[in-house]
């Protein structure tokens, strides 16, 4: 074989046990856990924004944002649902570049996984025993879930990884929403299969074990936009897909029809300044349509402390090292206008 095997990690339940969560850190995550829960259900009007960087790349400016978006969250609470990104692994389409704080817990050092497991579940727990945050990370790696599955409100499957059978079974088996965005060639139905296949309950193999689900009736679709044959973005968040998308969730008689609508990526042309322009044509279009202000759940937002993006050398804190984000003023004027237009 081509691999080098370093040293064996620790396994999830160890590291629980070393770095565990507290009573009062549950309590606040199982109310959490409901009021999101709520908004899926249709119990709620509440209007979900799951809102950071485009990954988590170093813990003080991670926490630094978290601070910030803490306190607009108690001045927006009786409209909006704040789930900070806290994205800890990041995709490469190319397999070349920063993977994410699993992988290098220091974006300025070598690889070190088990400095990422400890740095990852650290981070998560501060935002929860510090800021009462439950936050959204992309289950990348399914294996890796359980490290931080006492601690997460929302995990997201992404475009790359939505068809792998793995990431569908492993989120049937979740308790919390798990968000399938459509794959980067668009198509709707992969998606839905996706959300299908997380509602139903299945026997499968998961770290060495023989384990059976129950079905997550909390699994919907995120549409992120796709890239076509030319290889040029293509938006999807307007309001003919999203009208073919609740035609879709009927004819097929999913639970808790629901959609996310991802204000970058290919739903912006990768142009990160365009984001709070598409949130407004969104809630634009919930406002003038029941139905589909009934299926459009929320936004997902790129969102850091400064603006845009750089390479990692240039050390600017709080600015992103991967795809840009937008920076925090206009992050904030965002949240606010979507409290009053949600």
């Amino acid at each position: 074989m081509n691999m080098v095997f370093h040293r064996k990690l620790p396994i999830p339940k160890e590291v629980k046990e070393e770095y565990p969560v507290s009573a009062e850190m549950e309590k606040v995550k199982q109310k959490r856990d409901s009021a999101v829960k709520a908004v899926f259900a249709g119990a709620s009007d509440k209007f979900l924004l799951i809102i950071g960087p485009c990954s988590a790349d170093s813990r003080e400016p991670v926490l630094e944002y978290i601070s910030r978006l803490r306190r607009v969250q108690d001045e927006v609470a009786d409209k909006i649902i704040i789930i900070p990104r806290v994205y800890t692994n990041k995709p490469r389409t190319t397999g070349e570049g920063y993977k994410g704080m699993l992988h290098q817990p220091d974006p300025f050092a070598r690889p070190d996984l088990y400095r990422g497991i400890i740095a990852l579940r650290e981070l998560h727990m501060t935002a929860l025993r510090e800021y009462g945050f439950t936050c959204a990370d992309e289950m990348l790696y399914p294996e890796n879930h359980r490290y931080l599955s006492d601690l997460l409100g929302y995990v997201a499957v992404g475009a790359r990884s939505v068809e792998n059978q793995q990431h569908r079974l492993t989120a049937s088996g979740l308790n919390i929403p798990v968000g399938m965005k459509n794959p980067t060639g668009g198509d709707i139905n992969v998606m839905l299969n996706a959300v299908n296949t997380a509602q139903q309950g299945h026997t499968f193999l998961y770290r060495g074990w023989e384990v059976e689900s129950t079905g997550n009736a909390y699994a919907h679709a995120i549409l992120r936009g796709f890239v076509d044959h030319s290889g040029k973005s293509v938006a999807n968040y307007g309001r003919e897909t999203v009208e073919k998308l609740a035609a879709l969730y009927e004819a097929r008689g999913l639970k808790n029809p629901a959609v996310i609508i991802d204000v970058n990526h290919d739903n912006s042309g990768r142009d990160h300044s365009r984001q709070p322009d598409i949130a407004r044509e969104v809630l634009a279009c919930r406002q003038a349509d029941g139905k589909l202000k009934k299926l459009v759940k929320g936004l997902m937002v790129e969102s850091y402390l400064e603006d845009g993006r750089q390479s990692i050398g240039d050390r600017v804190f709080g600015k992103s090292i991967t795809d840009p984000c937008l920076g925090w003023e206009k992050t904030e004027k965002l949240i606010y206008e979507i409290a009053e237009n949600a």
